[in-house]
């Protein structure tokens, strides 16, 4: 029932290639370009130069355009809304260890991370927006993008034209897991950087995933394939729901649509609808990408909740009641007028989600993928006098001595 790529098939081979890169650097880079591409790269050809990104925009109509600029803002707005400040508080009181105001103070300081990649499918200019922007509002100074030539050897247009908007640093024409190698390694051209986001194919999954085995290069999620599914009652319109599941199994062969429902009625038309799609092939997808379910809504729930979906509808009468249930799921989409597809591109909120099931245990893509939280912590000489005694017991408890010791010294030693 959830579509499954044989990631382990490939692991010998990608991992063979990520070796190769960190060997021969830019050398392996261009050989596999060509290998698997079909382009010819010189070294100096591996980097997009600014001629070319300058280009792009005059490439693209201005409707297109506008429509970039527009899921740009609300992507920035969205994301911008979801930073944490840094904070300090005075975590002493009165009948606390600390004692009086001002003798112990913690605080979180959110630190961006200096350098990450960010790896787009070939002409998915929405991805590029969807990792650089929070990269850019968390605070990265550099971002790193790679994205596989076309045939020709150019970056689509509005790829470029969306990761300039969003704020890339440099962008790289390598594709493939050999992308992610050079991200994680470095080459001649391509810096090293300390994590990599963005989807791709199986072997850029699987090249994310043997980052922990060959490297200390952190990773978002591993990706699988995209899967939504949606929650209705016979409040929903057939035809709407329908539309929906065809759209997301838009994505590839592997990709999943599921509805759930408590009405045979909603059932029966909705099978119709995809079944006449089929029939007149308005879609290349096998009706084996499509599952329909009936039970109680409670059963709906239960089973969304043990599926841990990447994209969630909920179309039926008392939607927050359904809501309030819900555990897992990358994304949630309420309502008639709420389709996955707005979220894949305007709404603001992040595309890229977890699938597989990791909705379950992670979160979609935001600006805390990013960022790093240190604890900060200031204590006054009668601050730690109050806690002196707690500490000594619990260190000497735990047969550390010297811990025990070095909070002492601070007051048997002379001014």
């Amino acid at each position: 029932m959830r579509g499954e790529l044989d990631i382990a098939a490939v692991f010998q081979v990608v991992e063979s290639i990520m070796k190769d890169v960190r060997e021969r650097g830019d050398a392996a880079l261009i050989e596999y370009t060509e290998r698997f591409d079909g382009v010819s790269l010189s070294k100096n050809e591996i980097e997009v130069g600014d001629e070319e990104i300058k280009a792009a925009e005059s490439d693209i109509d201005d409707a297109l355009k506008d429509s970039i600029l527009l899921a740009a803002d609300a992507i920035s707005a969205f994301h911008t809304r979801q930073k944490s400040k840094s904070w300090f508080e005075d975590f002493s009181f009165a009948g606390s260890p600390g004692g009086s105001t001002g003798n112990i103070i913690l605080g979180d300081v959110f630190v961006p991370l200096e350098r990450v990649g960010v790896y787009v499918p070939a002409s998915y200019f929405s991805t590029a927006l969807m990792c650089v922007i929070p990269a850019k509002v968390a605070g990265v100074p550099h971002v790193i993008m790679c994205t596989p030539p076309r045939r020709g050897g150019n970056i689509d247009s509005a790829t470029l034209f969306a990761a300039h908007i969003a704020g890339a640093s440099r962008i790289f024409r390598v594709g493939g897991a050999q992308a992610i190698a050079a991200l994680a390694f470095g080459t001649e051209t391509i810096p090293k950087v300390q994590k990599i986001v963005g989807p791709g194919n199986i072997y850029v999954t699987a090249a994310k995933i043997l980052l922990r085995k060959l490297t200390r290069t952190e990773i978002d999620f591993p990706a699988g394939p995209s899967e939504v599914m949606i929650i209705a009652d016979d409040s929903a319109p057939p035809d709407l729901v329908a539309a929906d599941m065809m759209a997301q199994a838009e994505h590839g062969k592997h990709s999943k649509a599921l509805l759930l429902t408590d009405s045979n009625y909603l059932a029966s038309a909705v099978e119709r609808e995809i079944m006449t799609a089929i029939e007149r092939e308005i879609m290349n997808n096998c009706e084996e990408q499509f599952w329909i379910l009936t039970g109680s809504m409670d059963e709906c729930v239960e089973f969304a909740n043990e599926y841990a979906p990447e994209h969630l509808e909920i179309v039926v009468r008392s939607p927050f009641d359904v809501l309030k249930k819900v555990r897992n799921a990358g994304s949630v989409f309420i309502g008639v007028f709420s389709p996955v597809a707005a979220g894949d591109y305007a709404t603001g909120a992040n595309h890229v989600l977890p699938t597989a099931g990791y909705a379950s245990v992670l979160s979609g893509l935001d600006v805390f993928h990013f960022m790093r939280r240190m604890t900060v912590q200031i204590i006054s000489r009668e601050g730690l006098r109050m806690l002196k005694d707690a500490i000594v017991r619990m260190a000497r408890a735990e047969g550390m001595p010297l811990h025990a010791h070095s909070v002492e010294a601070r007051f048997t030693r002379s001014e």
